[in-house]
């Protein structure tokens, strides 16, 4: 067999451990670069070093040598890769033959190295200066009718500088059009938090993880999407502590887990077990589950059992009473049913919580990702506060947050809702009235595409094409475009997918040092734990003619306002005169920043409920009802299977290093569609048959991914899963959370049309 054919083979061994350790030897090895990226990764989440181009999750007071992880390695090396993206490769490649390639291929391409501008009559991309590319962007945003007819999109992974100077320009510009990637992930923590405890955030730091006595984790795969928090799992189950693990899917990482740096069990091939009760819940149970637990709850209360933590719920709550009837009044048998979670397991899990003085509970996508995600959000809120689980050592909300910055990005003003508060002191800093009113978030932004009232796209970082549900349509929308911009490091889906022009700009990556006039400058980035902290980059830049984002933001902004009433000459060299700007808009958590930003372990935003202080309306942390037991819309199809997109473990968001998922023993395919062998049976379907999956919406639009091959995996019944963005032309635009607009990508209604091989 070639070792490129598909292959599926279980994998039995724990989580990290040499596995990891191969891997990452082996990314660095394919890009080239084992001495330089090896010296790097010495560099990286260490204090005065960069952080992660990766995930968003803490690094913690750096007692290690090494602290990375195996998938932090895998975005190191793609960046420090020694492949180039040149002038000569454009030449060589016509746009449309480049989109018959797979997303892999266009990332083992490399680093683009120069502007590059679209060329209709040769279908190819052709050098461009910068000057010439920022007049172009100068041109069409000046020519617009209105400035709503713009999309700004931002990526997780631009600075706090860039993408605060990115939020002045735009407002300046006259809109509040910020379709940003937390809108795709966990807006619904931003939207529906607030009404629950006052802050879009979670409240625990990570020294709570040495507290805790009980930690939950819903939804979320942590050894693949946030490795680095494995080694505060494995130091909690080692003092004893339960950890509930909550997902469909059972993921390696969090059955046994091997710590690479631990030399003890690398020697002796040692492990240790995480979850001590996993919770195989149906997709869309978990308000079932989460309602059974408190159920169980109000019941020993009603017994006489002091269960609730009275005294907090009196000083700091209201709501507990609309609550209670609301959970009192859901049967039993409905809740195991839609749950698929048996009474005495939910039961088991309530005991866990009751007796543990201090839970956290971390969530991730598998909450966030559905119809009422932002409702679901608030229910685990609930759930915190009926033990007063707030404001004390080892306790609170963990939104397991992806992208490294998508909550920075937010902090400073990457906000298509923004509050009067926030633009009167940009008003009052800045000198100009900014627009009131709100923008378009990520799926408003589509649509808007789609009926031709915007016009320009700039996307700055990010494969937002390929990230959006609905492909097919919004590959039709983004061409109708008069100019997509895409601000990358690497070449993607996205600037093959453009408007009648387009352009793309090469950026200096997060581990390349940024040198101005005034000097080597550094970036600031917030974990997903509001500690803020600075990231000096230490390799030299992949390219002479790259800029650093806030270079280019400067620039745009320079091209498209000449009579801008901000300076914004001064802050392409002087990055501490923006934090200073930042620091003056927002006075209450960044008051001295630039001061402050010195200290070599940051320093953490003020989150008030940390202090048992509640900025919400009322002045109190609210109980928020949610009526019934279902999180996404029913729909009466016997056939029907509800679908949940997910990453491999070879892949961060739309980016793919391999074609490979090791631990769901999956190789050389990403065409896979993951289903319980009795749902497998009962259609009629052999293992590794080849089908074809459609979409259930009653909107008239057929929505069809041909040749999946059908895998048998414990997933529960009526849940299959696939790969994103592959399943992406499944997800309805019309199908997302209307509190936060975030996608449903984690409960599709779909089934199986063609069982044919």
């Amino acid at each position: 067999m070639s070792d490129k054919e598909p292959r599926y083979q279980a994998y039995n061994h724990p989580a990290g451990g040499w596995g990891a350790a191969a891997a990452t030897a082996k990314v660095l090895m394919e890009q080239s670069v084992i001495t330089k990226g090896s010296r790097a990764l010495l560099a990286m989440n260490q204090p005065g070093g960069f952080k992660c181009p990766s995930c968003a999750y803490p690094d913690p007071e750096c007692k290690k040598t090494l602290e990375f992880c195996e998938n932090g390695a895998k975005a190191l090396a793609h960046e420090a890769t020694k492949f180039r993206v040149t002038r000569e490769f454009f030449q060589q490649h016509t746009v449309s033959e480049l989109m018959a390639q797979s997303d892999y291929w266009l990332e083992m391409q490399g680093r683009l190295t120069e502007p590059m501008r679209y060329d209709a009559a040769t279908d190819r991309y052709v050098p461009c200066s910068w000057d010439d590319a920022f007049a172009l962007i100068g041109d069409h945003l000046r020519a617009l009718d209105s400035p709503h007819e713009a999309e700004f999109y931002t990526s997780g992974r631009t600075p706090n500088e860039a993408a605060f100077l990115y939020s002045i320009f735009v407002r300046e510009f006259g809109t509040n059009n910020f379709p940003d990637c937390s809108n795709m992930c966990h807006e619904p923590t931003s939207r529906g938090l607030p009404p629950s405890i006052g802050v879009g955030k979670g409240t625990v730091v990570i020294e709570d993880f040495e507290h805790a006595e009980a930690i939950f984790i819903i939804g979320q795969n942590t050894g693949t999407n946030s490795p680095r928090m494995m080694t505060n799992l494995v130091e909690a189950r080692k003092r004893g502590v339960p950890i509930v693990a909550v997902n469909p899917m059972p993921e390696r990482a969090l059955i046994r887990f091997t710590e690479p740096q631990d030399v003890v069990q690398m020697a002796t091939f040692g492990s240790t077990p995480i979850a001590s009760e996993f919770v195989h819940i149906r997709i869309g149970g978990d308000l079932a589950l989460l309602k059974g637990i408190m159920k169980v709850m109000f019941e020993r209360e009603a017994l006489g059992e002091s269960v609730i933590d009275r005294d907090f719920i009196a000083e700091h709550t209201i709501g507990i009473d609309a609550l209670r009837d609301d959970v009192m009044s859901q049967d039993w048998a409905d809740i195991v049913a839609i749950s698929g979670i048996a009474e005495d397991q939910i039961r088991r899990c309530a005991e866990i919580y009751i007796r543990s003085r201090a839970t956290m509970i971390c969530y991730g996508m598998g909450v966030t990702q559905h119809q009422y995600g932002s409702r679901m959000v608030q229910q685990i809120a609930n759930l915190l506060l009926l033990r007063g689980n707030f404001g004390k050592p080892g306790a609170g909300i963990a939104p397991i947050r992806g992208h490294s910055n998508v909550q920075g990005d937010r902090t400073v003003g990457i906000d298509e809702k923004p509050s009067q508060l926030y633009l009167d002191r940009v008003r009052d800093v800045f000198g100009f009235e900014p627009p009131r009113e709100h923008g378009h978030h990520t799926v408003e932004s589509v649509e808007a595409m789609k009926n031709g009232a915007a016009k320009v796209f700039i996307g700055l970082g990010g494969n937002f094409v390929r990230a959006v549900p609905d492909t097919e349509q919004a590959y039709a929308a983004m061409r109708k475009l008069a100019l997509t911009v895409g601000i990358a490091t690497k070449l993607n889906r996205g600037h093959l997918v453009h408007g009648r022009d387009a352009l793309i700009l090469p950026v200096v990556a997060r581990s390349e040092q940024i040198h101005t006039k005034a000097g080597e400058q550094f970036v600031t980035i917030e974990d997903a734990m509001s500690n803020v902290t600075a990231s000096r980059g230490v390799l030299e830049p992949a390219a002479p003619d790259l800029l650093p984002e806030v270079e280019i933001v400067c620039r745009m902004a320079l091209a498209t306002l000449p009579a801008s009433k901000v300076d914004w000459a001064s802050y392409i060299d002087d990055y501490d005169a923006i934090r200073d700007k930042i620091a003056e808009v927002y006075p209450q958590i960044y008051e001295g920043f630039s001061e402050r930003i010195k200290d070599r372990k940051g320093f953490h935003l003020d989150i008030p409920p940390r202090r048992r202080v509640w900025p919400t309306s009322n002045g109190k942390a609210n109980f928020l009802v949610f009526e019934g037991l279902h999180v996404d819309a029913q729909v009466d199809d016997t056939a029907m299977l509800r679908l949940a997109t997910v990453r491999s473990h070879d892949q961060f968001n739309t980016t793919i290093y391999s074609n490979n998922d090791r631990y769901r023993g999956v190789y050389n395919d990403r065409m896979v569609l993951f289903m319980n062998v009795d749902d497998r049976k009962a259609r009629g379907l052999e293992p590794g048959q080849k089908i074809t999956l459609e979409t259930i919406a009653g909107d008239g639009i057929e929505r069809r991914v041909q040749d999946l091959t059908v895998l048998d995996y414990p997933m529960p019944r009526g849940a299959v899963a696939g790969y994103y963005p592959e399943l992406n032309p499944l997800l309805p635009l019309d199908y997302y959370d209307r509190i936060s607009g975030t996608p449903a990508a984690k409960s599709v209604p779909v089934r199986v049309v063609q069982g044919a091989a």
